[in-house]
């Protein structure tokens, strides 16, 4: 029987991708096109320009170009306002980041006659995906969490370093409407005093004269050569009495940058253990919609130690696609057009491939020399699934590899 026929999907209802992120390379956005595609439901997408390669999926039915600017909530809304128009009905709306999240949930109750969208507390989506908020987040719920702090300044972050230690990861904790254009990425490993000083300044030219450094400081967890996997994330969806109606385990395999940056190479783990921690906490949190959450397993006393709590949809969400054909956007188109979410048997070991990250991730492991050149083509083989190339639908991998080669070529000529 093929997905279609499996999936009683309500395909008179569109989907509205609502992206406010303008990296090309973000793969969830064609996640959500393909999947919802695939059963025959009209997705409409915003797209960064015309050679957005998600954008050029055959499932994307409309796509919205320019996109909206994010400091300014209304033009979004009122941009929505305005595509709903050419819509035969409400569709529902699926944002794959952080600001879109937030947005919908300060600013959606102008939406909620002409869109479907989960509804959680309002102000939950900014706690969440704020840094510091988040590590307060973990100490009232008594989730475990790396030792952080929010430095004022950069004596601040070189005795907070000089305490844990080097490596220290530093994260970006601005607004999200703030100017990221700095040259800073969203993680780092600082590994000295001079790239700590590196960092608060391009911190500090991205927040001009906000009241701190515009960082978030954590302990790092290094990884341990043995053991139990370190690395994991839960990707799920919560009703609107914040029941778990979908919720897998994974493990980063590979990392980019390694040990501290975004999946490159995923595999499906159950973990009952940690699976019942992240629903716990989201359930008492009174969460509502999709999340994706990071945890980092320290081997000092054993515990899962929450990272990141994204509300929103993991750009890596595909890797869990049960028996049923069910993943975490299907649950949520599903539940939000009255249809049950069918129970259906997890999938371990099913893997997931990012291709333009996971060859330079691939590098700085075999240097490390965790990683041989065999077992990496080995692995590569072996995914079940890309996030750009699919067989029926080849082209955002044409245009996602030319993006990347001309990205390239412009950094080694910058250089």
């Amino acid at each position: 029987m093929s997905l279609k026929a499996s999936v009683d999907a309500d395909t008179a209802t569109g989907a509205v991708l609502l992206k406010l992120d303008r990296n090309v390379f973000h793969h969830g956005g064609l996640g959500v096109i393909r999947s919802l595609g695939r059963l025959g439901i009209r997705v409409h997408a915003m797209r960064e320009d015309r050679f957005a390669p998600a954008g050029a999926s055959r499932y994307a039915r409309r796509t919205v170009s320019p996109m909206p600017d994010r400091a300014h909530p209304d033009d979004v809304v009122e941009l929505l306002d305005r595509l709903a128009d050419r819509l035969p009905g409400p569709a529902v709306l699926v944002t794959t980041d952080d600001a879109g999240a937030i947005l919908l949930a300060e600013h959606g109750d102008k939406l909620r006659s002409r869109y479907l969208f989960p509804a959680p507390p309002a102000d939950l989506p900014r706690r969440a995906a704020g840094k510091a908020t988040l590590a307060e987040i973990c100490r009232v719920a008594g989730v475990p969490h790396p030792a952080t702090t929010v430095p004022a300044d950069a004596a601040e972050a070189l005795a907070f370093a000089d305490a844990c230690g080097y490596p220290v990861v530093a994260k970006v904790n601005l607004p999200w409407t703030a100017d990221r254009s700095a040259g800073l990425q969203s993680t780092t490993v600082v590994r000295s005093r001079e790239e700590m000083l590196a960092v608060v300044e391009r911190a500090r030219r991205a927040t001009g004269d906000g009241p701190d450094t515009g960082l978030l400081l954590q302990e790092y967890l290094a990884p341990v050569p043995t053991g139990p996997p370190q690395d994991w994330f839960f990707h799920g969806y919560f009703d609107a009495a914040s029941r778990c109606l979908f919720g897998h385990t994974g493990i980063k395999e590979r990392s980019f940058p390694a040990h501290a940056g975004l999946t490159s190479y995923g595999r499906w783990v159950s973990n009952e253990r940690l699976r019942a921690e992240a629903t716990a906490l989201l359930s008492g949190l009174g969460y509502q919609g999709p999340v994706d959450l990071d945890y980092r397993w320290d081997a000092r006393d054993g515990s899962y130690r929450l990272l990141d709590l994204n509300p929103r949809l993991g750009a890596q969400f595909r890797l869990f696609q049960d028996s049923a054909g069910i993943d975490v956007v299907r649950a949520m188109h599903l539940d939000l057009t009255g249809r049950a979410v069918p129970a259906g048997a997890a999938v371990p070991g099913r893997a997931l491939l990012v291709e333009n990250y996971d060859p330079i991730a691939a590098l700085a492991y075999r240097r490390e020399g965790s990683l041989s050149l065999r077992s990496w083509l080995s692995s590569a083989r072996s995914a079940d699934e890309a996030a750009w190339f699919a067989c029926d639908d080849p082209v955002p991998f044409v245009l996602a590899g030319a993006r990347t080669l001309w990205q390239a070529a412009e950094h080694r000529l910058r250089r």
